[in-house]
């Protein structure tokens, strides 16, 4: 960890590029960060601000900082089955199974609600909390039937082994196009109201929306709903992912919740009240998790690469956060350049996954050394479990 000098900055990475460095600095410079921003092992150049950013705001929140789909994370689950309760069995008919169950790519969305009686009780939950904080829904008539589906880019499902050889479920995806929406709105109304007030920005992502107004609230209201349908989101596929685990085990359906014995659901791009530097702040971690003291969160790695169940350490100086994956060394479009299909299967060698050309982009070659960025975060986290995948499902 070192001070980028001159800026309200610390640098957690030991390889981090230039571009990364300059969106850090415009952001530190924003007038109501306090005490500093905190840059994760794992950041990179992102849209407006980069990823594996912690950014504390006073009285303020900057909308574009938080991204486009609120929160988004990871959700693991560990069974009671050991690599040896695979033995035999076709794991490209649970990857089946499992892409039936679970819509995947942008914009595939569920038939129906009513296939999974869980499905019931979470819709439900999401409609009063909706009705109870006023929010506005009108621009994504079809939520509901977003619930449960896993999107796109570098959205996965895995079945996972750790050093103990126990079977884990282990998922990654966020708030879907609900939360598109509501963080394309909000984003909007920021950039319109800082231009009507003549106030100058690094750059437009930076627009903010201070806490005294009554878009802030809004935003802030609509924000936490989306949280809200991201963490059920991931739990609603973990159930399908469940059941349709259990199914293959030879369990049926009302034993499948026995299987399941331990369960972790975390953001990492979201934003929450915490205290750091002896102020109330809001915290916005865009590519982060909780690292507080004794909380667990989950850092996954690349498809191929190794993931990581973690406790944080409750580190001051990185502001109570740590990494949220490997983080990109490529850009999707120069990874495709680089590389090949054929190159994504030597990678994935004795791997269960979905073959083709559109998933070179999320070859493990285009991510950062997941093991130096496990390095880099030894002061923010302790490492509970190791995990490495048998099975990966993509979304495109």
């Amino acid at each position: 960890m070192h001070q980028i000098g001159g800026h309200k900055l610390l640098n957690f990475a030991s390889h981090i590029d230039d571009n990364t460095i300059e969106q850090a600095k415009e952001t530190a410079a924003m007038p109501f960060v306090h005490p500093h921003v905190a840059l994760m092992p794992d950041a990179h150049s992102g849209k407006g601000s980069a990823v594996g950013t912690v950014i504390p705001t006073i009285d303020a929140v900057i909308p574009a900082a938080v991204g486009v789909d609120i929160g988004c994370g990871m959700i693991a689950a560990r069974t009671v089955y050991t690599e040896s309760d695979l033995a035999g069995r076709n794991l490209a008919d649970l990857r089946e199974e499992i892409e039936r169950a679970i819509p995947l790519s942008p914009g595939n969305y569920n038939a129906n609600i009513d296939r999974f009686e869980f499905t019931r009780d979470r819709l439900a939950d999401l409609e009063a909390s909706a009705r109870a904080e006023n929010i506005d829904l009108s621009h994504s008539p079809k939520w509901r039937e977003q619930l449960g589906s896993l999107g796109g880019g570098n959205h996965f499902i895995e079945l996972c082994l750790d050093e103990q050889q126990r079977v884990w479920m282990f998922l990654h995806s966020g708030s879907r196009g609900v939360g598109n929406k509501i963080a394309q709105k909000h984003i909007k109304i920021a950039q319109r109201l800082c231009k009507s007030w003549w106030i100058e920005l690094p750059n437009p992502d930076l627009a903010y929306l201070p806490q005294s107004t009554p878009e802030f609230s809004c935003y802030i209201r609509e924000l936490h709903w989306a949280q809200r349908f991201a963490l059920q989101n991931r739990a609603e596929m973990m159930d399908r992912f469940r059941t349709v685990f259990a199914a293959w085990m030879g369990v049926d359906a009302n034993g499948a919740a026995d299987i399941e014995v331990d369960r972790v659901n975390c953001h990492h791009n979201y934003t929450q009240k915490e205290q750091h530097g002896g102020r109330d702040v809001w915290l916005t971690r865009k590519g982060a998790v909780d690292a507080h003291e004794g909380v667990r969160a989950i850092i996954p790695g690349s498809m191929g690469t190794r993931s990581y169940i973690v406790r944080g350490k409750g580190n001051a100086a990185g502001l109570c956060s740590a990494p949220h994956g490997a983080g990109r060394r490529f850009s999707r479009t120069e990874a495709r350049r680089r590389f090949t299909a054929d190159d994504l299967a030597a990678r994935m060698q004795g791997i269960e996954y979905r073959h083709g050309a559109e998933w070179v982009d999320e070859i493990p070659d285009a991510y950062k050394d997941i093991d130096q960025v496990m390095a880099d975060a030894a002061d923010l986290v302790e490492v509970e479990h190791q995990l490495r995948q048998v099975l990966n499902v993509k979304g495109t």
